[in-house]
């Protein structure tokens, strides 16, 4: 069978009229989010996203609305003729690609300015006058801590552009990685919230052979980095191991994590063990945590985390 080439959209009234057409034939509309620059991470979300809809849209939108001032938008990594071939080869492939040109152009002539911060004030990436875009979806609490830190505006214009997403494309389903673990959960509690009807499915963590999770962002490591950068994954398997051992202290876990990256080379943004839900940092270990890590190697800054669901008595 030869592979499926999918529609390519651009259009959000096209984008919604498909959906709805889509729906009226009783059709399960699966959605799978994405900056592009595709790797194996994404196509196993659309393998994911096959068992739980009839029909696969996949967007591709480098969003404006989550870089801040001090990070190049025009620097993201593109390849939309590569992706829609590594769209083809996944089994089923995908119905349509919804690949707009700019999700904050509302036909006003004023120019569009990147996200910039004026003391505890956000202010928006367009203009505020005129047309500007001027709306934000902010999920409080979640948004704090871990990524929240160190990009303070970036959830904000995630929950924002994934909000113009579901309400153009109107998904059953919708499928985010987990290396992504604080967006799964702020876009799980946004839909919560916000009584949106659809399914958000939380993929695994997909890793390249040497275990290093998989981001367009690897592509940026030089071949030293490269190397070094793998000392994440091997401190999430130090604290795995210490945690079957009866280490509970957080912060004797974490610290395996700290030496591990920084023996390597890499700079530490934060190693956090938090809880699963909420996201708020714990002492001790006794419920479902999740160890969320993020470490500059070079210029590159590489997130990973690892699920600890072992219940333990707390030992002091």
């Amino acid at each position: 069978m030869a592979p499926k080439e999918p529609l390519v959209i651009s259009n959000k009234d096209e984008m919604r009229k498909w959906s709805r057409a889509m729906r009226c034939q009783g059709k399960v509309i699966g959605l799978v989010p994405t900056m592009g620059y595709l790797h194996e991470g994404h196509l196993t979300l659309v393998r994911e996203a096959h068992k739980h809809a009839n029909v696969i849209a996949v967007s591709i939108y480098v969003n404006p609305g989550q870089f801040s001032p001090n990070e190049d938008l025009s620097t993201y990594p593109s390849d939309f003729d590569g992706d829609i071939r590594k769209l083809m080869s996944v089994p089923g492939g995908v119905d349509v690609v919804f690949h707009p040109h700019n999700l904050y152009d509302y036909g006003n002539d004023k120019k569009n300015s990147n996200v910039a911060i004026e003391g505890d004030k956000m202010v928006s990436c367009v203009d505020q006058g005129g047309l500007g875009h001027e709306t934000w979806v902010r999920v409080e609490n979640l948004q704090k801590g871990l990524c929240g830190n160190s990009r303070p505006i970036f959830f904000r214009g995630v929950a924002t552009i994934v909000t113009k997403l579901f309400n153009i494309v109107e998904p059953d389903v919708a499928v985010f990685g987990k290396k992504d673990y604080q967006q799964w959960r702020i876009i799980q509690r946004m839909v919560r919230d916000l009584d949106f009807s659809i399914k958000i499915v939380g993929s695994e963590i997909t890793r390249e052979n040497d275990g290093l999770a998989m981001s367009s962002r690897n592509v940026r490591l030089s071949t030293k980095d490269r190397q070094n950068a793998l000392s994440i994954n091997k401190s999430l398997l130090k604290v795995k191991s210490a945690v079957e051992d009866g280490q509970v202290h957080c912060e004797k876990l974490r610290n395996l994590v700290v030496q591990c990256v920084t023996e390597a080379g890499g700079q530490i943004d934060y190693a956090e063990i938090v809880d699963q839900e909420n996201l708020e940092k714990v002492e001790f270990i006794n419920g479902p945590v999740v160890l969320c890590v993020a470490a500059w190697f070079g210029k590159v800054r590489l997130i990973d985390n690892m699920e600890i669901n072992f219940k333990m008595d707390v030992r002091k």
